[in-house]
């Protein structure tokens, strides 16, 4: 083939790419809102501080009980009940770092936890699939690399969420290995591992270790795993939960501790109330992980919404979720720890109300200056579903939020006085040479949007935006392109998978 032929073979393929924004870490450099006053933000402090102290959390965990004990927490292992002073709550929350960084496979995708930064983490683990050509149905091991491979590829997401939805037809103990597996070869951005559990904590180290080439101390001194915890509301942190704080802590490795707070279901039925348990809540996992490693990253969660008091069902994207994600950052900021906030949706399908609660969700987080979001892409249907229409519908917003975000430039050649002088009165900019030097590069160039006028979009269809999406995804599958790892490396994830298998299997069968 000519090099001429070769040349147009090229800027074909580029013209018929997905158009995206390019990868970029995202900053906020605006003042959050705070909606508590000092007064209000101290009563909520306090009222946590009496929750810990009087009533306290159930830990069910028996090595975490006597890891907090050693530290002069109050237990009594007949109820598993554990008591925190509030002096010796705030000596071990000031532990815990501002910032972390976070060390990906490929250095270009680092990001950091804290400060003015935003990561935007794709959805974890729903049970379902959904797209609009294989509808609803179980998450499958296969199609869940399918999403690995799509949040890879979509720049406005800065982090793999760690499996768009749960691979049921693998086996139940010996899944996150795979998922493990899928994650370290398919993408080279940083994922959330699965840390449910002191076993899958131990095998996300071990896996971490390998991918990066990395001793315990390496992974210490540069953080790989972003981990999940999540307490049970109300007042509990149970085994799972206790032991993934334990192991993750003991390396060093961020974990991200987030109350699953339902206002009038998990918490009472008021925001100062239901804030009042999950900073409770919060800060004794905080606690937990300090008494481990002092020092060890912790980034202050929120999920907090409201029942329908009517159903009794949950409610995504309320201002229940507005007001306490501006509340909690406020609460974050005072610990001096990173903010986690989450988006979502309880639409089940990819229509408006999927957009609009999603968008109020983004808002919120990005206004309280949230510094990681969970869900950012795909979550669709309460969570339940992973919606491979929704990624790309997200993809839109996120890339819009992060757009809007940078800064205007202002100097003598923005400012364009002389493309104004020549133009004139009456005039237009298109020929202008001020325009001509910027036109493909001037504005921002959508993803998903539609910008055809009516009759052309009419004789074409009338395709609607979940539609679109369905061709995006579809396209962006097709142009994939498998990060390079050293062969030897994989080598070793693949031999590891293989061993843990056997050691899982042989034990259960014991």
């Amino acid at each position: 083939m000519s090099r001429r032929s070769k040349s147009a073979r090229s800027r074909k393929d580029e013209y018929h790419k997905v158009e995206q924004t390019p990868w970029r870490r995202f900053r906020n450099p605006h003042p959050p809102i705070d909606i508590l006053s000092p007064d209000q933000l101290d009563a909520i402090h306090d009222s946590s501080m009496r929750v810990l102290s009087e009533i306290g959390i159930k830990v069910l965990c028996g090595r975490s009980r006597s890891i907090l004990s050693a530290i002069g927490c109050t237990v009594d292992e007949s109820s598993e009940i554990v008591r925190f002073d509030p002096g010796l709550v705030a000596e071990y929350v000031a532990h815990a770092p501002g910032t972390a960084e976070l060390h990906a496979r490929n250095p270009a995708y680092n990001l950091t936890i804290g400060g003015d930064e935003i990561i935007f983490s794709s959805v974890m683990c729903p049970p379902f699939a959904n797209d609009l050509d294989r509808g609803r149905r179980a998450g499958t091991f296969e199609e869940m690399c399918e999403f690995v491979k799509l949040v890879h590829a979509i720049n406005a997401v800065h982090q793999a969420g760690g499996g768009g939805f749960e691979p049921l037809d693998l086996p139940a103990e010996t899944r996150h290995l795979d998922v493990g597996y899928a994650h370290a070869t398919l993408t080279d951005k940083t994922w959330k591992a699965w840390s449910n559990g002191a076993e899958r904590a131990r095998d996300a180290i071990a896996m971490a270790k390998i991918m990066m080439d990395f001793t315990d101390e390496d992974l210490i001194a540069r953080p790989v795993i972003t981990a999940p915890i999540n307490t049970n509301s109300p007042l509990m942190i149970d085994t799972a939960m206790a032991e993934g704080i334990v192991e993750m802590a003991g390396v060093g490795q961020p974990l991200v501790i987030a109350p699953f707070t339902m206002a009038g279901a998990m918490s009472p039925a008021t925001e100062a109330g239901a804030l009042s348990v999950q900073n409770a809540e919060a800060l004794a996992g905080v606690v937990l992980a300090q008494a481990v490693r002092k020092g060890a990253p912790v980034v202050y969660g929120s999920y907090l919404t409201n029942v329908d008091m009517r159903t009794g069902s949950p409610l995504f994207g309320t201002p229940v979720f507005a007001k306490t994600t501006w509340a909690s950052g406020q609460l974050a900021r005072r610990y001096g720890l990173p903010f986690r906030s989450s988006l979502n949706t309880g639409s089940n399908s990819v229509d408006a109300q999927a957009a609009y609660e999603t968008q109020l969700c983004l808002w919120a987080a990005v206004t309280a200056h949230a510094n990681i979001l969970f869900g950012s892409a795909g979550w669709l249907e309460g969570g339940l579903s992973g919606s491979y229409e929704k990624l790309i519908l997200d993809a839109e917003l996120l890339q819009l939020a992060i757009e809007s975000f940078q800064p205007i430039e202002v100097n003598k050649d923005t400012l364009g006085f002389e493309a104004i002088r020549d133009v004139g009165p009456g005039g237009h900019f298109f020929g202008s040479p001020h325009t001509l030097a910027r036109y493909d590069r001037a504005f921002y160039h959508p993803i998903l949007t539609d910008t055809r006028n009516y009759e052309t979009w009419n004789e074409q269809g009338r395709d609607s935006a979940e539609h679109r999406a369905n061709r995006i995804w579809k396209r962006m599958l097709a142009e994939y392109q498998k990060p390079e790892m050293d062969e030897a490396v994989d080598e070793e994830l693949r031999d590891f998978v293989a061993r843990r298998k056997r050691e899982i299997v042989a034990r259960l069968a014991a």
